[in-house]
């Protein structure tokens, strides 16, 4: 009997053991109700905990603060989720300096400031399976983001939350977030609303974007794969002149050899010293092309396009060009191809990742904001042998989409200054329109604050640097004050003027001006020019090729004609050391009738661009018009001048007499 009791007193105890031991301490916390209870996306963000940065400072809301929180993405629902992405709404000018498992969407590098939110998405794992055809494996269905970075502002014990967090995928809508101290979740659920279409594969279709690239695997080997890049400018009024490509590597791999394009460096440094070298022991890095984990990659010259060695690759070797395609619809697309080596544990012919973080820029262009690459659909090509109704894929192919970003205030490229035929002053291009933050500006002797001076219109035809001269002489002509120290110049590499020629009855006229103050030249450059008022009433352009583009905010499209579609370079005056330099000019007159636009008034500034556009780029425009009743000179009334003169030859004749 006693050893019985003895026996129901150790299974007491070894039960009451194993019940503390599943649930003490090191056990997880059960997951919040709110995460219970969604049938969707669960996202989340977590404050950990921050520490004070140097410099210490006494002012609170400039004090820097280092920070550390948790963003996690759960599949709590039955349908799987690609390539996800999530909104922060950040909002104590935070700069984010890492995230794991996740990168920027638009493509900048960390740190970088977030203070007006962010969207991440994933990387590497970017799909978010279901629990259902996983068995809850939580891997699959969840990813974390460590996030570090440094906060302003928010003094202890205030917490620096997030404004918001959201799923930021198409087709899911989520409503406001429930906030706590530390902590904030939302469950975004299918937006019924919206059809999804039934998907006969398994990748995210095909997005728009102004510029879009295309990642194909081609060939895929044991521990390297050939890859095509394809680039195509969708926007009717996007261009890029001279592009380069950057990317970032983010496993390691090299390129070895290209075709259709160049990397700007040819370096092995990396691989030698690196992963790379010590597993590919007997490879010879002396011909490898690049090891830079963000290789430089340039477009050749249209003399390569045949070369047997680099050419030879369809839509390749435009010398950096890429039109819009309401200019040539085959100079719209570029491609290369590279052989790219991978290091372990991505040896298996399956394992293939794309680059991340593209950026691409040209000179004299519209800024592009890249997202991640987003698998789609394998790129189906014609059949290498040239059978009819044959077509081969790629292994896997990715897109990166990218939107054309507009220039801030006094960050454009390109300006505009106006005149008038009414008034005999210049209102030039304002002050920094391209910004005053090189190295040749010396806003020591310059105010970049204040707004330009008139000037006469021959002044136009001088640099900058020798307009002060002119622009006093006129502004003591014109009884204008003269500042001190005068204002900064424009510093853009090109300039446009647009003057007011005539103004009649029936129809007016307009004169356009290009100046390019660089020393390449633009070919193929054109001119998109945005009219709200005066746009109905165009009639023709005379030395341009003119073209109407109604579905976009009414804007004239002109491009120079066959054998005239150079813009040159500055060059030297006649005599360099004292004549200035002198611009490439093209120039033309634009012809507007007045029947289509009733009540237009010339004088009062509806002659002039609501926007202009050069390869692209928006052109920063004067904050003032000429005005009808400007500073000129009075004319001349010759009648008094002649009725004086009679008087004084009768009265000194009749004095002979």
């Amino acid at each position: 009997m006693v050893w019985r009791l003895v026996v129901l007193m150790c299974l007491l105890i070894c039960d009451d053991l194993s019940r503390a031991q599943d649930y003490s301490d090191d056990a997880p916390p059960p997951p919040p109700r709110e995460q219970e209870n969604c049938d969707g996306i669960f996202v989340s963000y977590t404050f950990i905990s921050r520490e004070k940065e140097y410099p210490r400072l006494r002012n609170a809301s400039a004090q820097s603060w280092a920070f550390k929180a948790m963003a996690t993405v759960l599949n709590a629902g039955s349908f799987e989720l690609k390539s996800w992405k999530i909104f922060i709404g950040f909002q104590h000018d935070e700069i984010l300096v890492s995230a794991g498992g996740a990168v920027v969407m638009d493509g900048d590098d960390m740190p970088t400031s977030v203070g007006n939110g962010t969207f991440l998405s994933g990387f590497p794992q970017s799909d978010l399976k279901t629990s259902i055809v996983t068995a809850g494996d939580i891997n699959q269905i969840e990813v974390r983001i460590p996030i570090t970075g440094t906060q302003f502002g928010v003094k202890p014990p205030d917490v620096p939350m997030p404004k918001t967090i959201s799923l930021a995928n198409d087709g899911y809508k989520c409503p406001k977030p429930t906030l706590k101290k530390t902590s904030m979740s939302v469950c975004c659920t299918r937006n019924l609303k919206v059809e999804v279409k039934p998907k006969s594969t398994k990748f995210l279709p095909r997005q728009y974007g102004d510029l879009s690239f295309v990642y194909d695997i081609m060939q895929a080997y044991e521990g390297n794969y050939m890859a095509q890049v394809t680039i195509e400018n969708n926007h009717p009024l996007g261009r890029l002149d001279h592009w380069n490509l950057t990317w970032e590597w983010m496993r390691g791999e090299f390129i070895n050899s290209m075709r259709g394009a160049y990397t700007h460096k040819i370096d092995a440094t990396d691989c030698i010293y690196g992963a790379a070298g010590q597993y590919y022991q007997g490879l010879d890095f002396s011909r490898v092309m690049n090891c830079q984990k963000n290789p430089i990659i340039g477009d050749l010259p249209s003399e390569k396009a045949k070369d047997e060695k680099v050419g030879y690759i369809p839509y390749c070797c435009r010398n950096g060009s890429l039109l819009p395609t309401i200019m040539d619809r085959t100079k719209s697309k570029a491609a290369f191809q590279l052989q790219v080596y991978k290091i372990p544990p991505d040896m298996n012919r399956t394992a293939l990742y794309p680059p991340e973080k593209w950026k691409i820029v040209g000179v004299l262009n519209p800024d592009y904001k890249c997202g991640p690459p987003v698998r789609v659909d394998p790129t189906e090509y014609p059949d290498e042998t040239g059978l009819l109704q044959v077509a081969s894929s790629a292994i896997a192919s990715w897109q990166v989409s990218c939107n054309i970003t507009r220039p801030k205030t006094k960050t454009s490229r390109c300006c505009v200054s106006y005149s008038a035929f009414y008034n005999d002053s210049v209102v030039p291009c304002n002050t920094c329109a391209c910004g005053c933050d090189d190295e040749e500006t010396d806003t020591d002797n310059c105010n970049p604050n204040i707004p330009q001076m008139l000037l006469p219109s021959e002044a136009l035809l001088v640099p900058f640097a020798n307009r002060t001269a002119k622009a006093r002489a006129w502004a003591r002509l014109k009884h204008i004050d003269i500042p001190n120290p005068m204002p900064c110049g424009d510093n853009c590499g090109v300039s446009i003027n647009w003057h007011i020629n005539s103004d009649y009855r029936t129809g007016w006229t307009a004169r356009i001006t290009l100046f390019n103050w660089e020393e390449i030249n633009f070919e193929d450059w054109f001119v998109a020019v945005e009219m709200k008022k005066a746009f109905l009433g165009y009639e023709n352009i005379y030395s341009f090729n003119g073209t109407v583009l109604k579905d976009i905010n009414n804007t004239l499209f002109f491009q120079g004609l066959p054998g005239l579609n150079w813009l040159m370079g500055e060059v030297n005056g006649s005599d360099p050391k004292t004549d200035p330099r002198v611009p490439g000019k093209q120039q033309s007159v634009i012809s507007f009738r007045k029947k289509l636009t009733p009540g237009i008034k010339i004088k009062q500034g509806d002659g002039f661009p609501t926007k202009l556009y050069f390869n692209g780029e928006e052109c920063s425009l004067p904050t003032e018009f000429p005005t009808g009743d400007g500073i000129r000179n009075p004319p001349v009334n010759l009648v008094p001048l002649i009725l004086l003169t009679l008087v004084t030859s009768m009265l000194i004749t009749h004095h002979f007499h």
